[in-house]
């Protein structure tokens, strides 16, 4: 059962950070095309 929930857990972190990483991303390809400078 331990087990389990700290795989869990751990895909949980790993499944923020990227959706973290993909969040920046947008953001700053928007930040970019949106100045124009």
């Amino acid at each position: 059962m331990s087990d389990a929930g700290y795989g869990q857990g751990t895909g949980s972190g790993f499944v923020l950070i990227v959706v973290l990483f993909i969040l920046l991303i947008i953001v700053g390809a928007t930040f970019m095309s949106g100045t124009g400078y």
